[in-house]
């Protein structure tokens, strides 16, 4: 590869000592030439002959253009002419042209003419590369033509791609099935379109200048992919991201925040509702067994704990200090916090760049790196750590300790957080605010919980991601062993500068955000509601083996709902075999309906579900159930839900072990019921066909991207 980025940097070297700021056709093609991105074949003759031999080499039809210095406008000379479809009329215009040139103008100098491959039929696509802000290099395919500005249908990965990154693409866009032929039309060669991205995405990441790129239109056809026009805009001052830590260097700080041997208050406060106060309270009422040190200028101790001028004058060691006073007074106190080594500061006070204070922020951060102190906020509710019984944070003392670990840029959302984890009996092993983000980032949390034993899930609520690269490399390696949930806000901001290229002109911020996800193996959520019903969910299901997913309902209405929500879910009803159509309509009165959904009616005593249930349970072509159960006199809900317990408990002592979800249809009593379901492994809804299966599809995205189905 030396020699063709040697060819490179040559063209860009001569581009850079003219001060420009993008290549001309020539140049774009050397750069293609020299990383093997297919441009039209092309050469110059300086006979008739010359110029057959060449056209026969390059394939019909093709181009010829007089090449002349004297002769701008080559059309006007005629000079031109396009569809030329064998030798013996290649050497004919050459003389025609050579003539009509001398006519227009005697004395023009000739260096020959250009023969040209002509490009056509096919499929038009682009292909490009645009330089985001959080994300770096990324690579772009879709549909070419008139249409892509108006429909937008893009796809982006980060560079450089894989193949398998590259095939995903060509999947990825909504017009997908445009690629595979239509109307009796060829399907494309996908093998060259993914060759092309591939190389595309190599060499914007070997040359960092090269800040977009479009190839636009590429032929696809059949048994190729011909860029025909190449754009290259190049920023000689661009600068790619530090790269992030090391991950061990991350884990060994985050591992003595999260799980501190001592921590110290500043600003601590024996006044109520300060909150210092609230700080203190919390750690103490918290049950927080280590040392707790507090803060303050003047008082000789505060709650019962003696209380110290600095953080310099407490005689141990401090792993994370909190504090909890105003803007203006952090940065000297951390400063000492700096002189003490202590490794992590967790920024309770506002005031900094969301008020308008940049220059603050960036003197704490100043102060971070300096002293090597790891900053959390500033301008957040705190942290909470159960399996340590941490509560440093103001918020409301947490104690329900489970195996979900959630962050939030924002304070109300982490409040929202702790009262879904409360009511819905979810438990946390943790819940961090990460604010402003002057330094700990989500990436930071994904290092931590990826090696913490207490957490088996991660869901993050965030607005912007700082250094989306790093988050998106710590998220595709946690994610093969954890689920990692993001529910990405701000969806709708025009987010995306004016570019110039079309490439960058298409990119909707949100669409990257989508796309880097998909590729990390993120699961997505859409509101707030799923990212909560996610964390709770996707840990109680056991990872399923297979795609067949099959619905059983008391309730035909619901049966229909559940389908379509399979669907909206990227789940495939399973097709019902003709020997399990028969053994379920065994147990279904004759006027029920079998088939995928399996309609078992309203009427239908507690056996029947529990008969329906187990044979789902015990085909090994099922992978998944999903239960819609209708509220009657003849089965209430408690009797359903404690059945369907038994029926689940009775299987997996027999090795069947596989995911079922349920959906309530009835009177408040379902309520009761789908909690004991929930309880006992079972994600239940009362009044929601569509909350069951989208946590199921989370399961399924997450197995799918971790390389388990």
């Amino acid at each position: 590869m030396s020699n063709s980025k040697d060819a490179v940097r040559k063209v860009l070297d001569a581009v850079k000592a003219d001060k420009r700021t993008s290549l001309t056709a020539p140049e774009g093609k050397l750069v293609c030439d020299a990383y093997g991105i297919p441009v039209p074949k092309e050469g110059v003759a300086k006979s008739a002959a010359e110029a057959a031999t060449i056209a026969s080499g390059m394939g019909f039809p093709v181009v010829m253009k007089i090449v002349s210095p004297d002769i701008l406008h080559k059309t006007e000379a005629g000079g031109v002419v396009v569809g030329v479809k064998t030798a013996e009329d290649v050497q004919k215009n050459y003389d025609t042209i050579l003539a009509n040139a001398k006519k227009y103008k005697a004395d023009a100098k000739i260096e020959g003419i250009q023969i040209q491959q002509m490009l056509g039929g096919g499929t038009e696509v682009i292909v490009g590369s645009i330089t985001d802000g959080s994300f770096g290099k990324l690579v772009a395919f879709g549909l070419g033509g008139v249409l892509v500005e108006v429909l937008k249908d893009v796809t982006f990965r980060l560079a450089p791609a894989t193949k398998e990154d590259a095939f995903s693409m060509l999947d990825g866009i909504q017009a997908h099935e445009m690629l595979k032929g239509v109307r009796g039309g060829d399907p494309v060669s996908r093998e060259a379109l993914a060759d092309v991205i591939v190389k595309v995405s190599q060499l914007v990441s070997d040359f960092p200048e090269i800040v977009e790129l479009d190839l636009n239109p590429v032929f696809a056809t059949k048994k190729d992919a011909i860029a025909a026009d190449v754009r290259i805009v190049v920023d000689f001052n661009y600068k790619p991201r530090e790269k992030p830590r090391p991950t061990e260097e991350i884990v060994a700080a985050m591992n003595r925040i999260m799980q501190p041997k001592a921590v110290a208050v500043i600003g601590a406060s024996a006044e109520d509702g300060k909150i210092g106060n609230s700080v203190m309270k919390n750690l103490i009422n918290g049950g927080y067994k280590g040392d707790i040190y507090p803060i303050h200028p003047k008082a000789a101790e505060i709650l019962g704990y003696k209380a110290y001028k600095s953080v310099k004058d407490v005689p141990g060691v401090i792993d994370v200090a909190v504090f909890a006073i105003p803007a203006k007074f952090v940065a000297a106190a951390l400063t000492e916090c700096g002189e003490k080594k202590i490794p992590g500061a967790v920024l309770i006070p506002s005031g900094f760049a969301e008020a308008g204070h940049p220059e603050l922020q960036a003197e704490i951060v100043e102060v971070g790196k300096k002293y090597n102190v790891r900053l959390m906020g500033p301008n957040i509710y705190g942290f909470y750590y159960t399996p340590a019984n941490l509560c440093a944070t103001f918020c409301t003392a947490y104690d329900v300790k489970g195996h979900a670990a959630l962050s939030s840029q924002s304070g109300g959302i982490g409040m929202a957080i702790i009262g879904f984890s409360r009511s819905a009996k979810m438990g946390v092993s943790a819940i961090v605010g990460l604010g402003n983000k002057s330094d700990i980032d989500e990436d930071d949390l994904l290092a931590f919980f990826e090696q913490d034993p207490n957490t088996n899930l991660i869901a993050q609520h965030c607005e912007d991601l700082k250094d989306g690269r790093a988050f998106a490399e710590a998220a595709k390696r946690v994610a093969k062993k954890k689920p990692v949930v993001v529910l990405k806000a701000g969806r709708t901001s025009a987010g995306a500068k004016a570019a110039s290229s079309h490439t960058g002109a298409l990119a909707g911020n949100d669409k990257i955000y989508e796309d880097v996800f998909k590729q990390s193996g993120v699961i997505r959520a859409r509101s707030l509601r799923q990212l909560l019903e996610f964390a709770r969910g996707v840990p109680v299901l056991p990872t399923p083996k297979g795609e067949n997913v099959l619905i059983i309902t008391g309730a035909g209405g619901s049966g229909v709902l559940l389908s379509d929500a399979v669907v909206d879910n990227g789940l495939s009803l399973m097709a019902m075999p003709p020997d399990l159509d028969a053994a379920f309509r065994k147990f279904i009165p004759p006027f029920g309906a079998a088939g995928n959904p399996v309609d078992i009616t309203g009427g239908e005593p507690p056996i029947t579900y529990v008969n329906t249930v187990k044979l789902g349970l015990s085909d090994e072509r099922i992978h998944a159930l999903i239960l819609g159960y209708w509220h009657t006199i003849v089965t209430p809900p408690m009797v359903f839900a404690r059945n369907m317990v038994e029926v689940k408990k009775e299987m997996e002592a027999k090795g069947f072990v596989k995911p079922i979800v349920a959906s309530l249809a009835g009177d408040i009593e379902v309520e009761e019921a789908a909690e004991y379901l929930y309880q006992h492994g079972i994600p239940a809804y009362a009044y929601s066909t569509e909350i069951p299966v989208e946590v199921l599809a989370a399961k399924y995205k997450w197995a799918r991207g971790a390389g388990l189905l």
